[in-house]
């Protein structure tokens, strides 16, 4: 998700939330926010997360003196807990930076529609580009859970930018890096990286910047579902800041995504 929404027009602003939406309202503390690289951060939230059923989802957490909240991918959660992998790119995700051990967060939860897992894959890719990997390991845990062979694969612009190759490998799963540099792992994209490595998965999950979603569309003979990574203003459906042009209607990419899958996407 990008979770700064800085420049939207007032006529996109939400005025009103359901009551639905309301419910999912909780107020979190903070267990640990720590720095991965100069701007990625992994934050972990004590808190009720009964609304989320599934990867893919997000949270929309509200910021200090903004009016609009953020939203960002769950990274994982269980009973208790959330954690997510952000990126400080603007006022509010600075502010989430700072917070510390114990400090309350008003969140959002269980938001948007998760990625559904296909039966009859076995040996699916994880693609991610830069923070657009967050959403991949709740659902690297929960394929591996059902017995597929996972094959994580990452993308980043220099090796500095690497944040999650370690939080992968730790938990044993199979993963390989891009950079646009060639400073870590395959010089190039994510695309690079699977030629140059062989993989040949029979299915494909991505998240990451729209440029490197239709490029996967483009390069990849397989099947997917795609997390589409775009500027939202209310994360609910309300404003129809996010709307885009599927093969089934107009959707919006916070209340009806922000899973599409490959083959309803339309890429102008």
């Amino acid at each position: 998700m990008n979770p700064d929404c800085r420049d939207m027009p007032p006529a996109c602003f939400p005025t009103v939330q359901s009551k639905s939406d309301m419910n999912r309202k909780e107020i979190f503390s903070v267990i640990s926010n720590r720095r991965l690289t100069a701007r990625t951060m992994l934050l972990k939230v004590a808190g009720a997360t009964g609304a989320i059923t599934a990867p893919g989802q997000f949270v929309n957490i509200a910021v200090e003196g903004k009016y609009l909240r953020r939203p960002i991918s769950l990274f994982d959660y269980d009973d208790d807990s959330i954690t997510l992998l952000y990126d400080i790119v603007g006022d509010g995700t600075e502010w989430l930076a700072t917070r510390r051990p114990g400090d309350p967060l008003d969140i959002l939860t269980g938001l948007g529609n998760g990625f559904q897992p296909a039966p009859e894959s076995r040996r699916p890719l994880l693609l991610g580009g830069g923070v657009g990997i967050a959403p991949m390991f709740a659902l690297a845990r929960r394929l591996r859970a059902e017995g597929k062979d996972i094959t994580v694969v990452m993308g980043y612009n220099t090796a500095a930018d690497v944040a999650a190759e370690k939080l992968f490998a730790d938990e044993g799963f199979s993963t390989y890096v891009a950079t646009v540099d060639g400073s870590r792992g395959t010089k190039g994209f994510v695309t690079d990286a699977i030629d140059a490595n062989g993989l040949d998965g029979d299915y494909f999950y991505a998240c990451g910047p729209l440029p490197m979603m239709r490029a996967l569309c483009s390069a990849l003979d397989l099947p997917g579902q795609l997390s589409l990574d775009q500027r939202m203003a209310c994360g609910f459906g309300a404003c129809m800041c996010c709307s885009l042009q599927t093969r089934s209607g107009d959707k919006r990419i916070c209340k009806d995504g922000p899973i599409f899958f490959k083959e309803d996407l339309i890429w102008k």
